[in-house]
């Protein structure tokens, strides 16, 4: 994967690095790195790093190799690399693409087992793996257990965290392409309220590596990717328990507007990472939706992904609504194009990596959608009629690659302080590529977005045997703040944990936005024991070991996703763990308060159930049950109310009338179906599933 930068634009990021002093923060050497009398660097094996494991050899350099137009050499030796009297790693302003690792004098020469914690406390450590280097996340709460997804496209883990403390790997499986199976992808699951059903949308996209090595000299490998047959585009699903293999496929939708076939031919990239879905009306996903966008470098790439908005009303038939893209991005614009610094190095990512990020959905008054679009940089989005989505602002953004530019936007923060917080993220191994800043920019003004700051650059713990990151190999630097569709809870609006590759979990305080600093971290060993397919162990040896974040912001846990396994952890920043799911609340004319832990709703048979007692004595009923009969009736100023556990049956003020569904008994509590209570008494009632409140409107 060539991750290239033409000459003749590092003076521009040269000039802007020493305008914001950027690229390096200095650190303090330590004493546990030292030299030796002839100057090499040289690490001791000691304590736990007595029996590491040996780090990667060099990565082989392929002598024959000869660069394309626009790629350039290396840069000067004297311009960057590790300080051994400071201690510091200066990162090149460029480089070519690189592979595997890069190690240089100063580098570890094993695999460092320390763990380095600083506010941060490990509640619980799984050793599953399901991405070495990434994989994607998605949690969603079912009948009073909370689920988590960790998942590639090739195999997922399931997991019941409902009790932290006791986790429970429900399944494991692995997607068989060669026996016909299609590929899994990045997914979102949300209560649609209308429907009182869960709804699943899942993406799929074409392989970004694998099928295509380069496509400038491969043409081979380009019609393989354009005759690949596969949906191109999202399923929709009913959710209807925890198992992926158990929901029923609503739709399928290739992002071409044409109709899914197996054996038809599609357009377009396919709809990549996690959609954008809140429950509600609109779909926001991001691809390529046919051939013509194409403009890009990146070599394994054929698209330069643009937004799509859908109007998903009717799950079973998506509507799509409209394309937005940046200017240059498709075949015929290339005269718009060609003004990017980038354009012709046969290496940068132009386009979208990610849908848009929206602080607040269009239905409850969203205006903006956020996008990172490679080296194309920062657009701001009018979604306000998703139908016309048009550009509101653009910001172009330093140039940094090799390595991936323009990928995540933490939108978290926008809502109170107008700040979004930009980053790309690294690829090459042993810091042999510029720096990926996680970059703070001001939007209060949206005609006029500027850039405010940038985050603290990560330093070594001082008790570590190294004085900077770069040197205790793999990958340094940001990848994401995770996935806010689908974690749960409010987002703090101080603090900001984000994964670091070498540098583990970083958690950035916000509360002076200018002035941000890093409260703190949890950094784990770079390698550990795994069992595989065969059962026997092994040392994981991947340059990535922390690759993905997951926030559980309503229970004070943040989860840590490495090449080893998995870490729950929780920092008093954010107030002390709750280590069991919260429970639901019942709101009634804007009054709101808890339900006890023996009256929490349920999905059953594709239905929302609500506990009858709680809600119809705050709507001022008598209840009385009658255990002979396994009857309770409700009564209020001469009206009543009368159903039978198991039976359908249900007399109101006398007359009966069939339900859909049979009331319940559960935990010695009588539950009803969500639309049981509009019906009988003209109070409108939903599921606010995010706030896991049963809200009710009426008298």
């Amino acid at each position: 994967m060539e991750k290239t930068v033409r000459q003749r634009i590092v003076s521009g990021v040269l000039a802007f690095a020493v305008v914001l002093g950027a690229f390096i923060t200095p650190v303090l050497p330590v004493t546990a790195a030292d030299k030796t009398n002839n100057g090499a660097f040289e690490a001791p094996r000691t304590g736990l790093n007595v029996n590491a494991p040996a780090a990667g050899e060099p990565y082989p350099v392929d002598e024959d190799h000869k660069r394309l137009p626009g790629e350039p050499s290396e840069p000067d030796p004297s311009s960057w690399g590790y300080n051994k009297e400071t201690g510091v790693f200066t990162h090149p302003a460029y480089m070519p693409e690189n592979e595997g690792p890069q190690p240089f004098d100063g580098s570890l020469p094993y695999l460092d087992l320390n763990e380095y914690s600083k506010n941060m406390k490990v509640e619980a450590f799984l050793p599953f793996v399901a991405g070495y280097g990434h994989s994607w996340q998605t949690s969603f709460d079912l009948d009073g257990r909370r689920y988590l997804y960790d998942y590639e496209t090739n195999q997922y883990n399931l997991f019941d965290i409902t009790d932290v403390k006791a986790v429970k790997h429900i399944s494991t499986k692995w997607i068989d392409k060669k026996a016909g199976e299609h590929q899994f992808g990045p997914f979102n699951v949300k209560y649609n309220a209308e429907l009182d059903k869960n709804i699943a949308v899942q993406c799929y996209e074409v392989p970004r590596y694998g099928k295509i090595t380069n496509k400038y000299t491969n043409p081979d490998e380009v019609t393989a990717i354009r005759d690949f047959q596969m949906l191109r585009g999202f399923r929709v699903y009913e959710v209807n328990g925890p198992n992926w293999t158990d929901w029923k496929v609503l739709s399928e939708t290739p992002l071409d507007s044409s109709t899914y076939s197996k054996d038809k031919k599609q357009q377009g990239s396919g709809c990549q990472d996690i959609p954008v879905y809140d429950g509600g009306k609109y779909l926001f996903v991001a691809g390529a939706p046919d051939d013509s966008y194409a403009n890009t470098e990146y070599k394994t790439y054929l698209y330069s992904g643009a937004h799509i908005a859908y109007d998903l009303s009717d799950p079973t038939k998506p509507k799509k609504l409209s394309v937005w893209s940046a200017p240059g991005q498709k075949v015929g614009e290339e005269a718009e194009y060609n003004k990017n610094p980038r354009a012709g190095n046969k290496t940068s990512w132009m386009g979208s990596r990610m849908p848009l990020f929206i602080p607040k959905p269009v239905e409850e008054g969203g205006k903006y959608g956020y996008a990172a679009m490679g080296g194309l940089g920062f657009y701001i989005v009018d979604i306000t009629d998703p139908a016309n989505m048009k550009t509101v602002s653009h910001l172009e953004m330093p140039m940094s690659f090799a390595g991936t530019e323009g990928d995540n936007i933490d939108v978290s923060k926008v809502e109170t302080t107008g700040m979004v917080y930009y980053s790309g993220y690294p690829l090459s191994e042993d810091c042999h590529e510029p720096y990926k800043e996680i970059y703070a920019i001001d939007v209060r003004d949206p005609l006029k977005p500027k850039m405010a700051t940038v985050m603290p650059r990560p330093e070594a713990p001082k008790d570590a045997p190294f004085t900077d990151f770069c040197q205790r190999r793999g990958s340094f630097g940001p990848k994401r703040t995770g996935y806010a569709e689908v974690q749960p809870g409010e987002p703090s609006q101080q603090y900001m944990p984000y994964a670091f590759y070498n540098a583990g979990v970083q958690m950035f305080d916000l509360k002076d936005p200018m002035n941000p600093t890093i409260a703190a971290y949890f950094v784990p060993k770079m390698s550990g024991e795994l069992t595989g397919d065969d059962g026997k162990t092994y040392m994981s040896d991947q340059s990535d070991p922390v690759h993905g974040t997951f926030v559980e912001w309503d229970r004070n846990l943040i989860w840590v996703f490495s090449g080893h396994g998995m870490y729950a952890l929780s920092t008093p920043l954010l107030g002390e763990p709750i280590r069991t799911l919260p429970n639901a609340s019942l709101e009634l004319n804007d009054a709101k308060k808890e339900l006890p832990a023996n009256a929490q709703p349920f999905f059953k048979e594709g239905v929302t159930h609500v506990p009858f007692r709680a809600i119809f004595e705050k709507l001022g009923f008598e209840i009385k049950w009658n255990n002979a009969t396994s009857t309770v009736t409700a009564s209020k100023e001469g009206s009543s109310i009368t159903l039978q556990i198991g039976s359908k049956e249900v007399a109101i003020n006398g007359v009966k009338k069939l339900l859909a569904l049979s009331p319940v008994k559960k935990g010695g509590t009588t539950f009803v179906p969500l639309s049981f209570v509009e019906e009988v008494s003209g109070s409108k009632a939903v599921w606010n599933q995010v706030e896991k409140t049963i809200v009710v409107k009426g008298k």
